[in-house]
């Protein structure tokens, strides 16, 4: 099948079923559910359904079950609003994405303050040795003038002066 059509279907499904969480299905089990995405397979038979939920873990594993029971209405609401022959069958999967992005949150924040405390160490340091440890060509040319016992270049390589 089409890619873009399997795109625009889990669109649709994505919206379908976000809407039948909000208004018609009202199981007690079911929290405060946002539906994050959809995809659809390429043969439009099977469709998984990714959300997430606020709250605890046990209120994760009861909207877990509030969807698994409330799967057949809203799996035959997506039919009759898509016009699909074969209605794809619908899976529901909990988004990780939020639980991720906290996660990343909390390693930036470490990384943060393990930087401003290498700041804060480095403050009052000095060099171990010379402040700028680089030779430059300047310092080279000064040192092998030394060596050979110049005092002006000639313009000659490899001749002294006369």
């Amino acid at each position: 099948m089409d890619a873009a059509r399997a795109r625009k279907l889990a669109d649709r499904i994505q919206q379908v079923v976000a809407e039948m969480l909000e208004r018609r299905i009202k199981d007690p089990r079911l929290g405060f559910v946002t539906v994050t995405d959809a995809k659809v397979t390429a043969d439009l038979s099977d469709a998984t359904v990714y959300y997430t939920v606020f709250g605890s873990e046990a209120e994760r594993a009861d909207t877990a079950a509030a969807l698994e029971s409330a799967k057949g209405i809203i799996r035959s609401e997506v039919g009759r609003q898509t016009g699909l022959r074969h209605t794809p069958g619908l899976t529901f999967v909990h988004d990780p994405l939020p639980d991720n992005a906290r996660h990343m949150d909390d390693l930036f924040a470490l990384a943060k303050a393990k930087d401003a405390e290498v700041a804060r160490q480095a403050e009052g340091a000095k060099f171990a040795g010379d402040a700028d440890p680089y030779r430059f060509e300047e310092d080279l040319d000064a040192e092998a003038a030394e060596e050979e016992g110049e005092d002006e270049p000639s313009g000659r390589a490899g001749r002294p002066a006369r």
